[in-house]
């Protein structure tokens, strides 16, 4: 139930499949004769040089996976210069995530316990150095994830007699995944509310369905946060202007890794839309599908000026922990380098769409 709970998507994870297979449909044009004597991967994300343009990012529950977690994954991002993203159903607080680690950190925003909820967990995120704050809008409603359907898997989780017997027989079997769990706590609470006394009371999953966040609410948080507040979720022209509009610093182009919409368009084929209609008043993010360092070179050639990644650290967290995130970071960025080469730029941030067919 782990694993299908990373590896699924919603209905029948056609927009799962089209985020991948999006990248096949679009080819590059390669310049020959005059070889880089170095690649340069370096890029800015809200005025921060990292040192490479692959960002990790929110992704709740990752106690389950591994014990690391987030804490293993903010590690991975300072040492190697980049940036993790931080969900709400974290499973450890973010007081304690933000402890693990001097990189900078965003903190991905639901409104767990209402517009209430929602502003302590911003004030909890400005007090403990997050740089920006994830307002996610593609999730107003529970989405049918049939994976986790056909296990049994009812949120909110709770440890109780019905799901030892439902979870017990596949764990039994699993016996290194059970030991370091157990060891671990068992951390598949949400902790940002289990450790907060003024959350303690909200029923995470009904709470986030039960007043989801408008384009008020951004305004809103863009009044009281004083760092970035960076808008997620968005597929249109007409959706990222508005995102402007109310005071987006960024946008993350997302469909939710196929885990929301099933239908919705793959996030590489909205992402030229978004960039033309935001026309540089904001910086536009994107992910979905990324599978090969190559992926990310075709995401920055249409516009995008950093790339998440969200199952492919987790695979990699899921196996060995912080070294199984590094290792991940580390194949994707050598095949990015790989392809700058091969295509004859020397720098990721000239790759625009005179490098692509």
């Amino acid at each position: 139930m782990v694993f299908d709970y990373i590896d699924g998507g919603s209905g029948a994870e056609r927009t799962m499949a089209a985020n991948r297979d999006a990248f096949g449909d679009i080819t590059f044009r390669p310049r020959m004769g005059e070889p880089p004597a170095s690649i340069s991967l370096k890029t800015t994300v809200l005025g921060q040089e990292l040192n490479s343009p692959l960002l990790f990012a929110p992704c709740g529950l990752m106690g389950t996976m591994h014990p690391a977690a987030e804490a293993g994954t903010v590690r991975v991002a300072e040492s190697r210069g980049t940036i993790a993203a931080i969900s709400s159903y974290s499973s450890k607080s973010l007081e304690h995530i933000a402890a693990a680690s001097n990189a900078t950190k965003w903190f991905q925003l639901y409104f767990l316990g209402g517009r209430a909820g929602a502003m302590s967990l911003v004030e909890r995120a400005e007090a403990a150095g997050y740089g920006a704050i994830v307002l996610t809008l593609d999730t107003n409603v529970p989405a049918s994830r049939e994976r986790d359907t056909r296990n049994k898997v009812v949120f909110p989780l709770a440890l109780n007699f019905t799901t030892i017997t439902r979870f017990g027989p596949m764990s039994i079997v699993r016996p290194r995944w059970l030991w370091r769990f157990m060891r671990a706590g068992m951390p598949f609470h949400v902790a940002n509310v289990v450790d907060a006394p003024s959350l303690a009371e909200v029923n995470t999953h009904a709470s986030i369905f039960n007043s989801p966040p408008a384009w008020g609410d951004v305004e809103w948080i863009r009044q009281r946060f004083t760092g970035n507040v960076v808008v997620k979720g968005i597929l249109t022209a007409a959706d990222a202007l508005r995102a402007v509009d109310v005071g987006a610093d960024a946008i993350i182009v997302s469909n939710h890794g196929g885990r929301q919409l099933d239908g919705a368009p793959a996030t590489l084929r909205a992402l030229p839309e978004v960039v033309d209609a935001v026309a540089g008043r904001a910086e536009v993010y994107m992910d979905g599908g990324v599978r090969h360092g190559s992926d990310i070179a075709k995401a920055m050639a249409l516009g995008a000026r950093a790339v998440f990644i969200g199952r492919p650290y987790l695979y990699g967290l899921a196996l060995a922990g912080d070294a199984g995130v590094a290792a991940v970071h580390d194949v994707l960025t050598a095949q990015l380098t790989e392809t700058m080469h091969l295509l004859g730029c020397d720098d990721v941030r000239k790759l625009d769409a005179s490098w692509l067919w």
